[in-house]
């Protein structure tokens, strides 16, 4: 039987740039059943769709606790790779988020610099560092080697000046790389030469959001992504194609 810290580590030899592995988005167990009948390595759970599965809000609508009892659900009935959105942390120390994130079978963590329960407020680059470093050191203490996919918000939230947007949010994931993260993920949709930018200048795996209803893994590869994931719009997806269905017989 493979253990939690194997599966950790064979969760991070699956990021490569150009060869990205694609980490659909799910939200229960249902979800995560389908992703691995349909032959991924991975997946990732997303708060946004795991919050809509539960009629609740995203941003910390819910609490951890809430959050990984779902989470030993997922982990329960799938055997490959899970990573997890924690959001901004819950308001929680490191070490308890890891001890939580090891306890209910989860390799992998996204941290976002947005602080939800401090009114949204964006974590200055070094205090994001800092908590990147401190999951690290967490994950690293209890001997299970947590793939950290350090996130930041500039782009999504169009934070600050357009012109040197992406300068900051470059300075800033090199930071959370230095600190101990493992991927980095400038969240948002970017045109190619954008993406391939950022996979050039940042070093460290990087991880793109996809719709996946449009194109397909070529494009990311071609940029030197190494991750993708779909956020809630897989589910967002399956929505539409459900309301279709219904139309049907209202």
């Amino acid at each position: 039987m493979t253990s939690l810290s194997e599966k950790a580590a064979a969760f991070r030899t699956l990021h490569r740039p150009g060869d990205p592995v694609i980490l659909p988005t799910v939200w229960d167990a249902w979800s995560a059943q389908l992703v691995q009948q349909a032959g991924f390595q991975g997946l990732t759970v997303g708060s946004h769709p795991l919050a809509d599965s539960l009629g609740r809000a995203d941003g910390e609508g819910m609490s951890f606790g809430e959050v990984l009892g779902r989470v030993r659900e997922i982990t329960a009935s799938v055997d490959i790779p899970v990573s997890l959105d924690i959001e901004s942390g819950y308001g929680l120390e490191p070490a308890q988020l890891i001890d939580g994130l090891i306890e209910a079978g989860v390799v992998g963590l996204n941290i976002e610099d947005t602080v939800h329960s401090e009114g949204g407020r964006l974590r200055e680059a070094r205090e994001h560092a800092d908590v990147v470093a401190a999951l690290r050191q967490a994950a690293d203490g209890a001997g299970v080697p947590v793939v950290v996919n350090a996130r930041t918000d500039l782009f999504l939230r169009s934070i600050g000046d357009e012109a040197d947007r992406f300068d900051r949010a470059v300075d800033r994931l090199r930071m959370a790389a230095e600190a101990g993260a493992d991927v980095l993920y400038p969240v948002g949709f970017h045109d190619p030469a954008t993406l391939r930018r950022l996979c050039a200048e940042l070093p460290l795996p990087v991880n793109a959001v996809a719709l996946p209803g449009d194109g397909g893994p070529s494009v990311f590869a071609e940029a030197g992504v190494a991750r993708v994931s779909f956020g809630p719009f897989l589910q967002r997806a399956l929505t539409d194609t459900a309301n279709q269905l219904l139309e049907r017989w209202n």
